[in-house]
């Protein structure tokens, strides 16, 4: 099984992180349920529905690089479908150091053979580039994601797509625990 992995919501539980950081910096002037649901469309998106101006938003990007490693959390699990799997590669619209950084904190990093994060200059999901690249490179099984954006490009390229704790029109499997990963539609 070759597996190509979304970072936050799906490998790791970060969204409530950023509810509270962002929830910090608004102080408090936006509902954290509303923040929660527009965060999960994409971070572009919550900026851009809430008009949160671009100080606001490098005073996250300066309390995310002031967090501690710890702050980050792995689902429950996830390790243990990260190790089944004979390949590991991520997609994600975060920093790729930061992603590293908490990898290699968590000691997780030696799990992934490789991470495709902002600066690699890939066009922005849903856009397939970076899962074509990834996909030629490591004949990819599977797509594994909390939102449909992470996962439709993976459908493009006839993979199989997961769905972690989130609503999908395009996946083909969801689950909301890696206890209860489909291992068997790989085999």
């Amino acid at each position: 099984m070759k597996l190509l992995w979304d970072f936050d919501g799906t490998l790791f539980d970060t969204y409530p992180l950023y509810v509270r950081l962002m929830n910090q910096i608004l102080e408090g002037r936006i509902d954290k349920k509303d923040l929660f649901q527009q965060m999960k469309v994409s971070f572009s998106h919550a900026f851009e529905y809430f008009q949160i101006s671009k100080a606001e938003i490098e005073k996250l990007r300066e309390l995310e690089e002031q967090l501690e490693m710890d702050a980050y959390q792995p689902f429950p699990f996830v390790k243990e479908v990260l190790n089944r799997s004979e390949v590991n590669v991520i997609v994600t619209h975060k920093e790729r150091d930061i992603v590293e950084k908490v990898l290699d904190f968590h000691g997780m990093k030696s799990l992934f053979q490789e991470v495709i994060g902002k600066e690699d200059g890939y066009p922005r999901k849903p856009d397939r580039s970076a899962y074509s690249y990834l996909h030629n490179k490591y004949s990819l099984d599977g797509v594994v994601g909390d939102r449909d954006l992470d996962l439709i490009p993976g459908k493009e390229l006839g993979l199989i797509t997961i769905m972690f704790q989130g609503r999908s029109d395009v996946a083909d499997v969801k689950i909301d625990s890696y206890h209860d990963f489909p291992y068997s539609i790989f085999k």
